[in-house]
């Protein structure tokens, strides 16, 4: 009960139908390119949102670094129709392709009760949420508890509360992407994966709002 209640939820907020939540939604590929930014090794990761991308319930701020939760969406006759968008979760990528290199950034995140923050392939499907399949590795806040999440699996992180600011590290070719407590400077969980094509950075926001901060160097103690 606790389950269809949280669904439910879910639906509500993204607009989504509850059969397509209990269904397994299949992946349409891609019918357009988009030409992303590509993130050198050896500089700092520096990127903003896409709105191509972006889910009609988020709306981008503060020169596309930011993204906000608008529970009515924006206005459809304003809105670009594009294949690149995320049709029924609320889900922006960054501009940026990344296929080499560790890099290093950070999220503000405001009067949010669940987001989900990390990383997700160019190509993935628009019509799943980041963590509920095998082309997205994300860290998720719900219910005042976090989880790494991939293909849909949810794995317990000791992180205790909600931090304003969190920050991800992220090395592609040892294949992995860790959560960093930015107070400690420390490293609190870390997904181990194996990237096969190129990635950006990826959010979900199911309220509040999200701020991110990139071209950071790595803190030290952590490279």
């Amino acid at each position: 009960m606790a389950m269809f209640s949280r669904m439910l939820f879910l639906c509500r907020l993204t607009g989504q139908s509850l059969g397509s939540v209990l269904g397994h939604s299949r992946g349409k590929k891609l019918t357009a390119q988009r030409w992303y930014i590509t993130a050198s090794a050896g500089n700092k990761l520096q990127f903003k949102l896409d709105e191509q991308t972006a889910h009609s319930s988020l709306d981008l701020f503060k020169k596309d670094k930011g993204v906000i939760y608008r529970m009515l969406g924006l206005d459809p006759s304003v809105m670009q129709d594009t294949p690149l968008r995320f049709r029924d979760w609320a889900v922006v990528l960054a501009d940026t392709q990344i296929d080499s290199g560790r890099h290093y950034w950070e999220v503000t995140v405001q009067k949010s009760h669940e987001f989900r923050v990390g990383v997700a392939e160019v190509s993935t499907s628009r019509d799943e949420c980041v963590g509920t399949n095998s082309t997205s590795w994300v860290f998720a806040y719900v219910q005042r508890k976090w989880f790494a999440m991939t293909t849909g699996k949810q794995v317990p992180v000791p992180l205790v509360g909600k931090p304003d600011l969190v920050g991800l590290l992220l090395d592609y070719e040892a294949g992995w992407l860790s959560l960093v407590d930015t107070q400690k400077a420390e490293v609190v969980h870390t997904i181990k994966t194996k990237f096969h094509s190129p990635i950006s950075p990826a959010f979900a926001l199911w309220d509040g709002e999200l701020l991110t901060h990139s071209g950071l160097e790595i803190p030290p103690g952590l490279q």
